[in-house]
């Protein structure tokens, strides 16, 4: 087993986490318990035999493991990397106002953007329905209550409504790109989006407290 040899927290966290797509099979499994065809879907580039491979090394560190449906999950240490995946995700919300190009994407993954930006209680967030129509996909933000969830399918209570590709629907609800740019990549609206800052994402409510 590689290891970088060093009697540090990073240094022995990466030993176990640090080789290419084993975080990408822990966010995978974040979402719950999934069977071998469904991590190789979810995985698009990833090689049969390297997933495998993954699979066996997470599995002999104690982060995965194996139910007796033959599903893999996280074990009780592995749903520790909650947060670390999403204050990842947090950290990258800057490029993802990069076009997508090539890169592949999956229907699924706009629920961790969601996650990693507005994940939490605040109580001064504003109760907002916002309805996502993206590569052949519906989904509405709800928040209530303040938090924030998605929900499958649209609605027509819709405070906000943004249609188009991916990259532009996810850079406006994110806000990492403004209304002009959006219209740019193809997005359309109808609605207020100022109020998507009612929103109030998680790294910027931190941001304004250390201020």
């Amino acid at each position: 087993m590689r290891t970088y040899g060093q009697y540090c927290g990073l240094a022995r966290a990466l030993d176990v986490l640090g080789d290419r797509w084993t975080l990408l099979v822990v966010r995978e499994l974040i979402d719950g318990p999934r069977r071998y065809n469904e991590l190789l879907s979810g995985l698009p580039g990833i090689a049969t035999n390297l997933l495998v491979l993954r699979l066996r090394g997470l599995e002999s560190d104690g982060v995965v493991r194996r139910l007796d449906d033959g599903r893999y999950a996280l074990t009780a240490w592995g749903e520790e990397l909650h947060e670390v995946i999403y204050a990842l995700g947090r950290w990258a919300g800057p490029l993802m106002a990069r076009p997508r190009g090539e890169d592949e994407f999956r229907a699924n993954w706009i629920r961790h953007m969601v996650i990693a930006r507005f994940e939490g209680f605040d109580p001064a967030r504003e109760d907002l329905t916002v309805e996502l129509s993206y590569d052949d996909e519906l989904v509405t933000l709800v928040s209530a209550g303040g938090r924030v969830h998605l929900a499958p399918g649209g609605t027509a209570a819709a405070d906000v409504s943004i249609a188009g590709p991916i990259e532009g629907v996810v850079g406006l609800l994110l806000g990492r790109i403004d209304r002009r740019e959006a219209s740019e990549r193809g997005v359309t609206h109808t609605g207020d989006v100022r109020r998507l800052r009612g929103l109030r994402p998680r790294g910027e409510r931190s941001r304004a407290l250390a201020g």
